[in-house]
Protein backbone atom coordinates (compact mmCIF):
# COMPACT_ATOMS: atom_id res chain seq x y z
CA UNK A 1 0.00 0.00 0.00
CA UNK A 2 1.78 3.75 -0.53
CA UNK A 3 -0.05 6.73 0.84
CA UNK A 4 0.74 10.59 0.43
CA UNK A 5 -0.44 12.96 2.13
CA UNK A 6 -1.69 16.50 1.28
CA UNK A 7 -2.33 19.42 3.75
CA UNK A 8 -5.76 21.12 2.75
CA UNK A 9 -6.11 23.59 4.97
CA UNK A 10 -4.86 23.83 8.98
CA UNK A 11 -6.83 20.62 9.83
CA UNK A 12 -7.93 19.52 6.56
CA UNK A 13 -6.27 16.26 4.58
CA UNK A 14 -6.18 14.63 1.47
CA UNK A 15 -5.02 10.98 1.57
CA UNK A 16 -4.38 9.29 -2.05
CA UNK A 17 -3.81 5.46 -1.20
CA UNK A 18 -2.66 3.30 -4.26
CA UNK A 19 -2.95 -0.69 -3.52
CA UNK A 20 -2.78 -3.72 -5.54
CA UNK A 21 -5.39 -4.44 -7.66
CA UNK A 22 -4.88 -7.99 -7.47
CA UNK A 23 -6.35 -7.72 -3.99
CA UNK A 24 -9.26 -6.67 -4.91
CA UNK A 25 -9.35 -9.39 -7.90
CA UNK A 26 -8.27 -12.32 -5.58
CA UNK A 27 -11.37 -10.80 -2.44
CA UNK A 28 -13.84 -10.93 -5.77
CA UNK A 29 -12.88 -14.48 -6.98
CA UNK A 30 -12.73 -15.73 -3.74
CA UNK A 31 -16.68 -14.24 -2.54
CA UNK A 32 -17.83 -15.44 -6.44
CA UNK A 33 -16.28 -18.70 -5.73
CA UNK A 34 -17.97 -19.00 -2.09
CA UNK A 35 -21.40 -17.62 -3.27
CA UNK A 36 -21.57 -20.43 -6.15
CA UNK A 37 -21.09 -22.79 -2.81
CA UNK A 38 -24.25 -21.48 -1.16
CA UNK A 39 -26.61 -19.90 -3.97
CA UNK A 40 -29.66 -21.12 -4.43
CA UNK A 41 -31.04 -19.81 -8.01
CA UNK A 42 -33.91 -21.81 -10.45
CA UNK A 43 -32.72 -24.41 -12.52
CA UNK A 44 -29.70 -25.14 -10.73
CA UNK A 45 -28.75 -27.63 -8.06
CA UNK A 46 -27.91 -26.49 -4.39
CA UNK A 47 -24.01 -25.54 -4.68
CA UNK A 48 -23.61 -25.66 -8.67
CA UNK A 49 -24.55 -22.85 -9.89
CA UNK A 50 -21.78 -21.70 -12.70
CA UNK A 51 -19.18 -18.96 -11.65
CA UNK A 52 -20.11 -17.59 -15.18
CA UNK A 53 -23.73 -17.25 -13.93
CA UNK A 54 -22.67 -15.80 -10.66
CA UNK A 55 -20.90 -13.21 -12.47
CA UNK A 56 -23.39 -11.96 -14.49
CA UNK A 57 -26.14 -11.55 -11.84
CA UNK A 58 -23.92 -10.55 -8.78
CA UNK A 59 -20.66 -9.22 -10.07
CA UNK A 60 -21.64 -5.72 -9.94
CA UNK A 61 -22.66 -5.71 -6.33
CA UNK A 62 -19.60 -8.49 -5.00
CA UNK A 63 -17.16 -6.09 -6.60
CA UNK A 64 -18.45 -2.61 -5.07
CA UNK A 65 -18.78 -4.44 -1.57
CA UNK A 66 -15.28 -5.86 -1.85
CA UNK A 67 -13.87 -2.21 -3.18
CA UNK A 68 -15.68 -0.43 -0.15
CA UNK A 69 -14.30 -2.78 2.26
CA UNK A 70 -11.12 -2.60 0.94
CA UNK A 71 -11.25 1.43 1.16
CA UNK A 72 -12.68 1.34 4.35
CA UNK A 73 -9.39 -1.26 5.88
CA UNK A 74 -7.22 0.52 3.73
CA UNK A 75 -8.10 3.87 5.25
CA UNK A 76 -7.91 3.05 9.30
CA UNK A 77 -4.22 1.44 7.91
CA UNK A 78 -3.13 4.41 6.06
CA UNK A 79 -4.19 7.19 8.69
CA UNK A 80 -2.95 4.77 11.60
CA UNK A 81 0.76 4.67 9.43
CA UNK A 82 0.49 8.45 9.48
CA UNK A 83 -0.69 8.76 12.67
CA UNK A 84 -3.70 11.16 11.79
CA UNK A 85 -7.01 11.31 13.66
CA UNK A 86 -10.04 11.59 11.59
CA UNK A 87 -12.60 14.50 12.69
CA UNK A 88 -15.42 13.04 10.41
CA UNK A 89 -15.78 10.34 8.17
CA UNK A 90 -13.90 11.27 4.76
CA UNK A 91 -15.14 11.60 1.71
CA UNK A 92 -13.54 9.18 -0.51
CA UNK A 93 -13.68 9.28 -4.34
CA UNK A 94 -12.53 6.43 -6.57
CA UNK A 95 -13.23 5.46 -10.37
CA UNK A 96 -12.53 1.14 -8.84
CA UNK A 97 -10.87 0.65 -12.09
CA UNK A 98 -7.11 -0.46 -12.08
CA UNK A 99 -4.56 1.76 -13.47
CA UNK A 100 -1.47 -0.08 -14.01
CA UNK A 101 -2.09 -2.89 -11.68
CA UNK A 102 -3.15 -0.54 -9.07
CA UNK A 103 -6.47 0.28 -7.39
CA UNK A 104 -6.32 4.40 -6.46
CA UNK A 105 -8.51 6.42 -4.26
CA UNK A 106 -8.54 9.80 -2.46
CA UNK A 107 -9.74 10.63 1.18
CA UNK A 108 -10.71 13.98 1.86
CA UNK A 109 -11.27 14.65 5.88
CA UNK A 110 -10.24 16.98 8.55
CA UNK A 111 -8.39 15.82 11.51
CA UNK A 112 -8.81 16.97 14.78
CA UNK A 113 -6.87 19.61 16.45
CA UNK A 114 -3.73 19.16 18.31
CA UNK A 115 -4.43 20.34 22.01
CA UNK A 116 -1.26 21.16 23.89
CA UNK A 117 -0.89 20.75 28.10
CA UNK A 118 -4.54 21.85 29.52
CA UNK A 119 -4.43 23.23 32.64
CA UNK A 120 -7.26 23.96 34.47
CA UNK A 121 -6.07 25.57 37.93
CA UNK A 122 -6.84 29.21 37.10
CA UNK A 123 -10.42 28.41 35.92
CA UNK A 124 -13.22 29.21 38.60
CA UNK A 125 -15.74 27.15 39.28
CA UNK A 126 -18.77 27.09 41.96
CA UNK A 127 -19.78 23.97 42.51
CA UNK A 128 -23.75 24.04 43.82
CA UNK A 129 -24.67 21.71 47.05
CA UNK A 130 -28.16 21.23 48.57
CA UNK A 131 -29.61 18.19 50.65
CA UNK A 132 -32.93 16.93 50.72
CA UNK A 133 -34.27 17.85 54.44
CA UNK A 134 -37.62 16.36 56.07
CA UNK A 135 -39.47 19.22 55.09
CA UNK A 136 -38.81 18.71 51.63
CA UNK A 137 -40.22 15.62 52.15
CA UNK A 138 -43.39 16.27 53.81
CA UNK A 139 -44.01 19.02 51.10
CA UNK A 140 -43.55 16.27 47.93
CA UNK A 141 -46.25 13.60 49.83
CA UNK A 142 -48.36 16.95 50.35
CA UNK A 143 -48.01 17.28 46.13
CA UNK A 144 -48.37 13.27 46.30
CA UNK A 145 -52.13 13.89 47.92
CA UNK A 146 -52.74 16.46 45.55
CA UNK A 147 -52.41 14.58 42.35
CA UNK A 148 -54.33 12.06 44.26
CA UNK A 149 -57.67 14.15 45.34
CA UNK A 150 -61.16 14.02 44.68
CA UNK A 151 -63.66 16.55 44.52
CA UNK A 152 -67.15 16.38 46.06
CA UNK A 153 -69.95 18.90 45.03
CA UNK A 154 -70.74 21.58 47.83
CA UNK A 155 -73.31 24.14 47.68
CA UNK A 156 -71.23 26.86 49.40
CA UNK A 157 -69.56 29.60 46.87
CA UNK A 158 -66.67 28.84 45.54
CA UNK A 159 -62.89 29.74 46.88
CA UNK A 160 -59.49 29.29 46.30
CA UNK A 161 -58.55 25.61 45.89
CA UNK A 162 -61.91 24.50 44.58
CA UNK A 163 -62.81 23.27 40.87
CA UNK A 164 -65.76 25.70 39.45
CA UNK A 165 -67.43 23.85 36.09
CA UNK A 166 -68.82 26.29 34.05
CA UNK A 167 -70.29 27.01 30.46
CA UNK A 168 -69.35 30.25 28.90
CA UNK A 169 -68.91 32.13 25.32
CA UNK A 170 -66.54 35.23 25.03
CA UNK A 171 -67.10 37.86 22.66
CA UNK A 172 -64.36 40.34 21.04
CA UNK A 173 -63.46 42.59 18.48
CA UNK A 174 -64.65 39.94 15.54
CA UNK A 175 -64.19 36.98 16.79
CA UNK A 176 -66.18 34.65 18.97
CA UNK A 177 -65.60 31.93 20.59
CA UNK A 178 -66.66 29.01 20.27
CA UNK A 179 -68.25 30.07 16.88
CA UNK A 180 -71.55 29.18 18.41
CA UNK A 181 -73.15 27.86 21.70
CA UNK A 182 -70.93 27.37 24.60
CA UNK A 183 -67.94 25.75 25.89
CA UNK A 184 -67.28 23.82 28.97
CA UNK A 185 -64.75 24.07 31.55
CA UNK A 186 -63.37 23.38 34.75
CA UNK A 187 -60.98 25.33 36.44
CA UNK A 188 -59.09 24.89 39.71
CA UNK A 189 -58.96 28.91 41.65
CA UNK A 190 -55.90 29.65 42.50
CA UNK A 191 -54.22 27.90 39.57
CA UNK A 192 -54.23 30.77 36.91
CA UNK A 193 -54.06 28.09 33.71
CA UNK A 194 -56.86 29.27 32.46
CA UNK A 195 -56.83 33.01 33.00
CA UNK A 196 -56.49 34.64 36.18
CA UNK A 197 -58.77 37.42 35.84
CA UNK A 198 -61.58 34.61 34.87
CA UNK A 199 -60.98 32.97 38.12
CA UNK A 200 -61.62 35.90 40.02
CA UNK A 201 -64.76 36.58 38.76
CA UNK A 202 -65.87 33.08 39.58
CA UNK A 203 -64.98 33.46 43.23
CA UNK A 204 -67.77 33.39 45.18
CA UNK A 205 -70.16 31.74 42.90
CA UNK A 206 -72.58 29.10 43.61
CA UNK A 207 -73.87 26.26 41.14
CA UNK A 208 -76.33 27.74 39.04
CA UNK A 209 -75.09 31.49 39.38
CA UNK A 210 -74.84 33.24 35.91
CA UNK A 211 -71.73 36.46 35.69
CA UNK A 212 -70.32 38.66 32.91
CA UNK A 213 -67.16 39.89 33.01
CA UNK A 214 -64.67 42.07 30.45
CA UNK A 215 -61.41 39.93 30.61
CA UNK A 216 -58.30 40.38 29.08
CA UNK A 217 -57.08 36.75 28.53
CA UNK A 218 -53.08 36.77 28.85
CA UNK A 219 -50.92 35.02 26.22
CA UNK A 220 -50.44 31.76 27.99
CA UNK A 221 -54.57 30.88 27.89
CA UNK A 222 -54.98 27.29 27.06
CA UNK A 223 -57.26 28.75 23.99
CA UNK A 224 -55.65 29.45 20.88
CA UNK A 225 -58.53 31.56 19.73
CA UNK A 226 -58.69 34.07 23.24
CA UNK A 227 -54.67 34.31 23.79
CA UNK A 228 -53.35 38.01 24.12
CA UNK A 229 -57.20 38.67 23.33
CA UNK A 230 -59.55 41.22 25.21
CA UNK A 231 -63.22 39.97 25.63
CA UNK A 232 -66.62 40.19 26.84
CA UNK A 233 -67.78 36.75 28.41
CA UNK A 234 -70.74 35.34 29.89
CA UNK A 235 -71.59 32.47 31.59
CA UNK A 236 -73.05 30.14 33.87
CA UNK A 237 -71.54 27.88 36.69
CA UNK A 238 -72.53 24.85 36.51
CA UNK A 239 -70.96 22.93 40.02
CA UNK A 240 -68.51 23.87 42.23
CA UNK A 241 -66.59 21.01 43.92
CA UNK A 242 -64.20 21.10 46.57
CA UNK A 243 -60.76 19.10 47.10
CA UNK A 244 -60.92 15.97 49.19
CA UNK A 245 -57.53 14.85 49.79
CA UNK A 246 -56.45 11.28 51.03
CA UNK A 247 -55.25 10.17 53.98
CA UNK A 248 -51.56 9.78 55.10
CA UNK A 249 -51.72 6.11 55.89
CA UNK A 250 -50.67 2.53 55.07
CA UNK A 251 -53.30 2.75 52.24
CA UNK A 252 -52.38 6.11 50.69
CA UNK A 253 -48.33 4.53 50.55
CA UNK A 254 -49.59 0.94 49.16
CA UNK A 255 -50.98 3.45 46.49
CA UNK A 256 -47.65 4.15 45.05
CA UNK A 257 -46.17 0.62 45.09
CA UNK A 258 -45.50 0.08 49.15
CA UNK A 259 -46.57 -3.16 50.05
CA UNK A 260 -44.24 -3.92 52.87
CA UNK A 261 -43.14 -0.89 55.51
CA UNK A 262 -46.13 1.43 55.79
CA UNK A 263 -45.35 5.31 55.96
CA UNK A 264 -41.52 5.04 57.21
CA UNK A 265 -40.95 2.77 53.76
CA UNK A 266 -42.81 5.21 51.92
CA UNK A 267 -40.97 8.03 53.32
CA UNK A 268 -38.29 6.44 53.14
CA UNK A 269 -38.59 5.80 49.38
CA UNK A 270 -39.65 9.43 48.89
CA UNK A 271 -36.67 10.53 50.15
CA UNK A 272 -34.98 8.60 47.65
CA UNK A 273 -36.19 9.66 44.52
CA UNK A 274 -35.69 13.51 45.53
CA UNK A 275 -32.10 12.78 46.48
CA UNK A 276 -31.60 10.99 42.78
CA UNK A 277 -32.91 13.96 41.27
CA UNK A 278 -31.68 16.57 43.38
CA UNK A 279 -28.05 14.77 42.40
CA UNK A 280 -29.33 14.53 38.38
CA UNK A 281 -29.93 19.17 38.59
CA UNK A 282 -26.41 19.38 40.78
CA UNK A 283 -24.44 17.57 38.30
CA UNK A 284 -26.47 19.15 35.46
CA UNK A 285 -25.59 22.54 36.79
CA UNK A 286 -22.15 21.86 37.70
CA UNK A 287 -21.27 20.19 34.26
CA UNK A 288 -23.02 23.37 32.47
CA UNK A 289 -20.82 26.15 34.40
CA UNK A 290 -17.40 24.14 34.20
CA UNK A 291 -18.13 23.90 30.27
CA UNK A 292 -18.62 27.13 29.83
CA UNK A 293 -15.75 28.19 31.75
CA UNK A 294 -13.74 25.54 29.93
CA UNK A 295 -14.70 26.30 26.53
CA UNK A 296 -14.44 30.47 27.11
CA UNK A 297 -10.68 29.95 28.55
CA UNK A 298 -9.71 28.46 24.77
CA UNK A 299 -11.21 31.05 22.53
CA UNK A 300 -8.43 30.21 20.23
CA UNK A 301 -8.85 26.30 19.73
CA UNK A 302 -9.16 25.49 16.23
CA UNK A 303 -12.71 23.27 15.54
CA UNK A 304 -12.93 21.19 12.39
CA UNK A 305 -16.11 23.07 10.30
CA UNK A 306 -17.51 19.41 9.49
CA UNK A 307 -17.70 18.88 13.11
CA UNK A 308 -19.17 21.84 13.42
CA UNK A 309 -21.59 21.58 11.18
CA UNK A 310 -22.72 18.48 11.88
CA UNK A 311 -23.59 19.00 15.40
CA UNK A 312 -25.77 22.20 14.25
CA UNK A 313 -27.66 19.98 11.63
CA UNK A 314 -28.29 17.78 14.57
CA UNK A 315 -29.64 20.34 16.70
CA UNK A 316 -31.83 21.98 13.82
CA UNK A 317 -33.20 18.44 13.02
CA UNK A 318 -34.05 17.96 17.11
CA UNK A 319 -35.63 21.38 17.28
CA UNK A 320 -37.61 20.88 14.38
CA UNK A 321 -36.18 23.70 12.06
CA UNK A 322 -37.66 23.95 8.78
CA UNK A 323 -35.39 24.64 5.73
CA UNK A 324 -32.79 23.51 4.36
CA UNK A 325 -29.86 26.21 5.88
CA UNK A 326 -31.86 26.12 9.19
CA UNK A 327 -28.70 24.69 10.92
CA UNK A 328 -27.21 28.27 10.18
CA UNK A 329 -28.60 29.96 13.09
CA UNK A 330 -27.40 26.84 15.45
CA UNK A 331 -23.66 26.79 14.59
CA UNK A 332 -22.45 29.13 17.37
CA UNK A 333 -24.20 26.64 19.72
CA UNK A 334 -22.92 23.91 17.65
CA UNK A 335 -19.00 25.68 18.11
CA UNK A 336 -19.46 25.64 21.52
CA UNK A 337 -20.57 22.01 22.16
CA UNK A 338 -17.89 20.45 19.77
CA UNK A 339 -15.09 22.75 21.32
CA UNK A 340 -16.68 21.49 24.46
CA UNK A 341 -16.19 17.32 23.83
CA UNK A 342 -13.12 17.61 22.29
CA UNK A 343 -11.68 19.65 25.49
CA UNK A 344 -13.19 17.16 27.59
CA UNK A 345 -11.95 14.14 25.93
CA UNK A 346 -8.50 15.43 25.66
CA UNK A 347 -8.34 16.32 29.68
CA UNK A 348 -9.41 12.45 29.98
CA UNK A 349 -6.87 11.76 27.74
CA UNK A 350 -4.01 13.92 29.43
CA UNK A 351 -5.14 12.75 32.82
CA UNK A 352 -5.40 9.39 32.34
CA UNK A 353 -9.22 9.41 33.62
CA UNK A 354 -10.74 5.94 32.63
CA UNK A 355 -14.41 5.17 32.42
CA UNK A 356 -15.77 3.93 35.90
CA UNK A 357 -17.97 0.39 35.58
CA UNK A 358 -19.31 1.14 38.88
CA UNK A 359 -20.68 4.78 37.91
CA UNK A 360 -22.36 3.23 34.35
CA UNK A 361 -24.10 0.77 36.45
CA UNK A 362 -25.37 3.17 38.85
CA UNK A 363 -26.42 5.67 36.14
CA UNK A 364 -28.38 2.76 34.49
CA UNK A 365 -30.41 1.85 38.07
CA UNK A 366 -31.27 5.44 38.08
CA UNK A 367 -32.38 5.57 34.98
CA UNK A 368 -34.30 2.55 35.13
CA UNK A 369 -35.44 3.25 38.26
CA UNK A 370 -37.85 5.87 37.27
CA UNK A 371 -40.34 3.19 35.34
CA UNK A 372 -42.38 0.95 36.25
CA UNK A 373 -40.50 -2.52 35.34
CA UNK A 374 -36.51 -1.34 35.39
CA UNK A 375 -35.65 -4.70 34.41
CA UNK A 376 -36.51 -4.18 30.98
CA UNK A 377 -35.14 -1.03 30.65
CA UNK A 378 -31.48 -2.74 31.76
CA UNK A 379 -31.94 -5.26 28.84
CA UNK A 380 -32.80 -2.32 26.99
CA UNK A 381 -29.81 -0.79 27.02
CA UNK A 382 -27.27 -3.94 27.37
CA UNK A 383 -28.94 -4.55 24.30
CA UNK A 384 -28.61 -1.96 22.63
CA UNK A 385 -24.75 -0.74 22.28
CA UNK A 386 -25.32 2.96 20.98
CA UNK A 387 -27.83 3.34 23.93
CA UNK A 388 -24.96 1.80 26.45
CA UNK A 389 -22.02 4.16 24.63
CA UNK A 390 -24.44 7.43 25.29
CA UNK A 391 -25.14 6.24 28.23
CA UNK A 392 -20.62 5.26 28.90
CA UNK A 393 -19.76 8.86 27.24
CA UNK A 394 -22.64 10.98 29.39
CA UNK A 395 -20.72 8.94 32.99
CA UNK A 396 -17.05 9.50 31.63
CA UNK A 397 -18.13 13.12 30.81
CA UNK A 398 -19.67 13.72 34.59
CA UNK A 399 -16.27 12.14 35.64
CA UNK A 400 -14.21 14.38 33.99
CA UNK A 401 -16.12 17.68 34.87
CA UNK A 402 -15.91 16.51 38.71
CA UNK A 403 -11.83 16.38 38.38
CA UNK A 404 -11.89 20.00 36.70
CA UNK A 405 -14.06 20.97 39.54
CA UNK A 406 -11.99 19.48 42.26
CA UNK A 407 -8.51 20.78 40.51
CA UNK A 408 -9.99 24.48 39.31
CA UNK A 409 -9.98 27.05 41.78
CA UNK A 410 -13.61 26.51 43.66
CA UNK A 411 -16.25 27.74 45.72
CA UNK A 412 -19.51 25.88 47.17
CA UNK A 413 -23.00 27.46 46.87
CA UNK A 414 -24.94 25.82 49.58
CA UNK A 415 -28.80 26.23 48.40
CA UNK A 416 -32.23 24.65 49.46
CA UNK A 417 -33.57 21.99 47.69
CA UNK A 418 -36.64 24.53 46.31
CA UNK A 419 -33.49 26.73 44.70
CA UNK A 420 -31.93 24.13 43.24
CA UNK A 421 -35.12 21.71 41.95
CA UNK A 422 -36.86 25.70 40.86
CA UNK A 423 -34.64 28.25 40.51
CA UNK A 424 -36.45 31.71 40.38
CA UNK A 425 -39.06 30.15 41.62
Amino acid sequence: MQVSIENVGSLGRKLTVRLPAARLEDTIRSRIQEMGRTARLKGFRPGKVPTKVIEQRFGGQIRNEALSEMIGSSFQEAVNQEKLRPAVQPSIATSGRPENGEIEYTATFEVLPEIGKLDVSAIEVVKPTASVTDADVDQMIETLRMQRRSWAQVERPAQEGDMVLFEYSAQGDGFRHPDEGTDRVGVVLGSNVYSAELEQHLGGKTGGSEFAATVQFPETTRVPALAGKSAEVTGKVVRVQEPQLPAIDEAFAASFGVKEGGLERFREDVRSNLDRELKGVLMGRLKAGVVEKLVDSHPELELPQSMIENEARLLARQANAPGDDAFVAYLPVARRRVAAGLLIAELARQNELRLEPKRVSEALATIASTYEEPEKVVELYTRDPQLMNALRNRVLEDQVVEWIAEHAKHSEQVLSFNEVMRPGG
